[in-house]
């Protein structure tokens, strides 16, 4: 006899899976096994009993009566002795009876009879392979094992009930535990297998959800980390899950599968039921064998399969009935879609979104079996409760005494945090009272709270490509504190909006670029607001200078623009802002000076680095710019200094490093104020003598030139500090070096030099730390010097 047992495997999966199955499925896989049992039950018949029993039948002649028995006369019994009793005989032995149940069995029982519990078994089977199939088909049945494994995750281990309640602000409250423990009691939760090694059954989770205590305040790290790499899974699950519908539609196929066979076992059972016969009249023709060719013959098991068949076929209409009710609600519904509406406005977690497709289904398919789990399971699609949960983690994570740890003096001389990355802000940092700039750079969802008036002293912030929002309090605290505020973006909508409104913001730095068909229309709005601004800086890559920072004119005083190798145009703009002392115009691809500068009487130091200037014939308007004491050209392609510049009179630091520059004229050493000197990386053969005037010079460059004599004169610049003739072809330094005095930075590698003058020595400033030569040629000085040279 067959174990109903070895049939088990067509009905098990894993218990996990039963969450996916909805009571008409449960209700289906019981009719299946009840079934099965029906099938295998007549099979064992079959095999077991003998399957129909025949006798000849014969026709009897007038003749033929001595064949029968005589008649028996009753007499007492105590009197005549017992006569034995005595039927037709057939003159057949066994064999000849096997043979003839045989031949009976096959020509004469309908083969409906003969085969019903085979019909049945199969039957059966075809049906518990439909309603299992999407648990065992590889494209669908990993998405199954992936999403039941996340599910178990979210239910099943103590972190996650305590995640759950922490970031969706939940509390274990009598209520939600009343309805908690009622649907768990109502149904019989299974334990989900292979998700963690320790975690007890999913039917012991209310023990979990429902708490006497509320939960701590703060996750430990390992729950933390738990939490938060599950966030990471739901997110990934849901892009992947979302982009087909193959769960939907393999369950679709196998339900309409199981009613057309429904339809086909109803169609073919009603009409061969009646088939199932006890008595079978049997024609053969085995006269020759056996003497006879009319049997009649009994199937022994047709009274019992009769009744097995009408049971079977309630079992299928019933069966089928089930079936139609599932096709109905398949089709009838859009379970391709899934709101959570219901799961929004009950936890109040408004951003959750709704899904689609596979993911949608699935979930619907969790909410037959018990709507608690999407419920629970919805607190991890919210962008917000990951948000406070990465919250909880960075406040534990970033104490405030590790925060002071990473502080650190800026260019400011301000006491500043730099975050870099962070998933988040730390509550933390608003506790560290004693700072003074924050620095933000790539940290997505930044919300600065209410609380950010507690550092007293924040004055400078920097938000580098940081997608930020901020509470009104927040706002109005940075209006009366902030100083200075840097800001890289790479849209324009990234710009801060209340911006704008900081009337105690003394610098702004914008960082940003655009595409070159948008840059020709990008605008700022308008900077009125900032009455205290003085410093501006643009890193971008505009046509023209922006129309608001004509807003900030009257009290603006350093104005920086970055252009990023963009041609700027239109610069009439810069005639308005008469109170600019510092202008930087770099990387604009200029050809010219533009003659807007020539307005600004205010003007101190003007930077035109990285251009493509040529020719700087219009430096003899910058006379009436008397107090401009710096100017930079460097970088550009200039092959000529004008005669003019000898009007610069008040000029004292002049840059012209990397141009084009052959001949040093005389007149420019007529600027005698000149502090700063700088003609590095050009093409200069000859300094002339005349440069012995600039009295005032600390610091003069020629590297990488093509100098090979260094006049006398240049010696009596006796302020000289720094002295860089690097990279020439000098091949002797002159004695007079020595009326130096002050000097502490001396260049010579790269030259033709044999050895060095020992009057180097009489610079008592120039140590070996400030003296770039080769080791070779420092071996020329006298030792006594070099030591002098080598002590601190």
């Amino acid at each position: 006899m067959i174990p109903v047992t070895e049939f088990r495997q067509f009905t098990e999966q894993q218990p996990a899976f039963r969450v996916l199955k909805p009571w008409w499925d449960v209700f289906t896989d019981y009719l299946s096994v009840i079934m099965l049992m029906i099938g295998v039950f007549g099979c064992t018949l079959q095999v077991m009993q003998d399957k129909i029993i025949c006798l000849p039948q014969r026709t009897f002649q007038p003749n033929e009566t001595e064949l029968m028995a005589p008649p028996v006369s009753i007499t007492p019994v105590s009197s005549v002795p017992v006569t034995e009793l005595k039927g037709l005989k057939t003159n057949l032995d066994i064999q000849q009876y096997s043979y003839i149940n045989q031949m009976c069995y096959e020509k004469a029982l309908h083969w409906y009879a003969k085969y019903f519990p085979y019909l049945v078994l199969i039957h059966t089977v075809i049906f518990i392979v439909c309603s299992n199939f999407w648990f065992k088909f590889p494209g669908s049945s990993s998405k199954i094992e992936h999403f039941i494994s996340i599910l178990g995750k979210c239910f099943d281990s103590p972190w996650t009930t305590r995640a759950l309640s922490e970031v969706s602000g939940e509390n274990p409250e009598e209520k939600d535990n009343k309805k908690n423990s009622a649907s768990r009691s109502n149904l019989n939760i299974p334990a989900i297998e292979g998700t963690l090694e320790k975690s007890p059954s999913l039917r012991s989770i209310p023990d979990k959800i429902v708490v006497d205590k509320p939960a701590p305040s703060v996750l430990d790290k390992k729950e933390g980390e738990q939490a938060k790499a599950l966030f990471e899974k739901v997110k990934k699950f849901r892009l992947h899950v979302e982009e087909g519908d193959i769960l939907y539609m393999m369950y679709v196929r196998q339900t309409v599968v199981k009613v057309f066979k429904f339809i086909l076992i109803i169609a073919y059972n009603s009409v061969l039921v009646s088939r199932v016969r006890f008595t079978v009249k049997c024609n053969v023709d085995l006269q020759d064998m056996t003497g006879y060719r009319q049997f009649s013959c009994n199937h022994t098991m047709a009274h019992l399969f009769s009744k097995l068949s009408y049971c079977y076929l309630c079992f299928v209409i019933v069966y089928g009935l089930t079936c139609l009710y599932t096709s109905y609600w398949l089709f009838y519904r859009s379970l391709k879609e899934y709101s959570f509406e219901y799961v929004r406005q009950e936890t109040g977690i408004d951003d959750i979104p709704d899904v689609k497709n596979d993911f949608a289904f699935m979930l619907h398919m969790i909410d037959q079996y018990d709507p608690l789990y999407s419920k629970r399971f919805a607190v991890f699609l919210s962008e917000v409760s990951e948000n406070k949960l990465k919250q909880l983690n960075l406040n534990h994570e970033w104490t405030v005494e590790k925060l002071r740890q990473k502080l650190q003096t800026n260019s400011n001389n301000r006491l500043e945090l730099q975050l870099f990355m962070f998933p988040g802000l730390p509550d933390t940092i608003f506790e560290v009272a004693e700072l003074q700039s924050l620095k933000l750079e790539i940290i997505n969802n930044v919300t600065i709270p209410a609380s950010i008036v507690q550092l007293e002293d924040l004055q400078e912030l920097s938000l580098y490509q940081c997608s930020l929002k901020i509470h009104s309090a927040a706002i109005s605290f940075l209006k009366e504190n902030l100083k200075v505020l840097r800001v890289k973006f790479d849209d324009m909508r990234e710009l801060p909006q209340w911006m704008y409104v900081l009337r105690s913001l003394e610098e702004l730095h914008l960082i940003g670029s655009f595409s070159s068909d948008v840059s020709k229309y990008v605008t700022l709005e308008s900077l009125r607001e900032l009455k205290s601004l003085k410093t501006l800086t643009l890193k971008s890559n505009f046509t023209k200078v922006p129309q608001s920072f004509v807003d900030v004119a009257s009290h603006l005083q350093r104005l920086c623009i970055c252009n990023d190798g963009t041609k700027l145009v239109m610069l009439n703009n810069l005639k308005k802002m008469v109170h600019l002392t510092e202008l930087e115009l770099v990387h604009c691809d200029l050809e010219r000076i533009p003659h807007a500068i020539f307005s600004l009487s205010n003007l101190q130091m003007l930077d035109l680095k990285e251009n493509n200037i040529r020719s700087i014939e219009e430096i003899l308007s910058f006379q009436h710019l008397r107090k401009l004491t710096c100017l930079k050209l460097w970088h550009n392609s200039i092959a000529f200094i004008p005669e003019h510049i000898k009007k610069l009179g008040s000029l004292e630091r002049l840059y012209l490093s990397h141009n084009k520059i052959e001949i040093l004229p005389s007149h420019l050493f007529l600027c005698n104020k000149l502090r700063y000197l700088d003609v590095s990386n050009n093409d200069i053969r000859f300094i002339p003598p005349e440069i012995g005037v600039l009295q005032s010079l600390q610091y003069f460059s020629v590297t990488c030139n093509k100098i090979e004599n260094i006049p006398d004169e240049l010696f009596f610049c006796k302020k000289l500090k720094t002295l860089k003739l690097g990279r020439n072809m000098l091949s002797v330094l002159s004695p007079k070096i020595s009326y130096l005095g002050a000097l502490a930075q001396l260049d010579l590698k790269g030259n033709h030099f044999e050895c060095l003058p020992a009057e180097l020595g009489c610079c008592r400033s120039l140590k070996r730390s400030g003296l770039l030569v080769e080791d070779v040629l420092f071996e020329t000085v006298p030792s006594d010097i070099r030591e002098q040279m080598e002590a601190e």
